[in-house]
């Protein structure tokens, strides 16, 4: 069975109380069950990982490769400082979609940029919970495992 990773960073363990307004109700737990359903629906299995530390996000990026068809990323706040996060996702050759909760580009001016948005094969944002729904079915279609 083809597998995805989904990789979410800092401060994500602690959505559906991390500032609802911003972020939403929705917890990871409960993101990660609606993506698992949704890549099921294709055939395809998903394995979650979440880290609050830069290090470990890289280790199951390198892991990824020996075992993933993709990955979607939601570095949280690494987005906008990790050149290390550009470089193994650039270093895995495996097509990366970035996932963000809020629409970055729409809040303070140092998160409208995005190291590894040019490394990375898309990105979805500002549709809460439901970005990651997008970009699972921007992952499985750029994979070529659309029914």
């Amino acid at each position: 069975m083809t597998e995805i990773l989904l990789l979410n960073g800092p401060n994500l363990n602690l959505l559906g109380t991390r500032e609802p307004a911003i972020y939403g109700a929705v917890t990871l737990a409960e993101i990660e069950k609606r993506v698992t359903v949704r890549a099921d629906s294709y055939k395809v299995g998903v394995r979650a990982l979440h880290s609050n530390h830069e290090g470990a996000l890289i280790d199951a990026l390198h892991d990824a490769r020996t075992w993933a068809a993709g990955v979607l990323l939601n570095a949280g706040a690494y987005t906008h400082t990790s050149v290390a996060l550009r470089d193994a996702i650039t270093t895995i050759g495996l097509p990366t979609i970035e996932v963000h909760l809020s629409n970055i580009h729409a809040r303070e001016s140092f998160r409208h940029v995005s190291l590894i948005a040019p490394v990375c094969v898309g990105q979805v944002s500002g549709f809460g919970w439901y970005s990651y729904i997008m970009a699972v079915d921007g992952l499985i279609n750029h994979l070529g495992l659309l029914p």
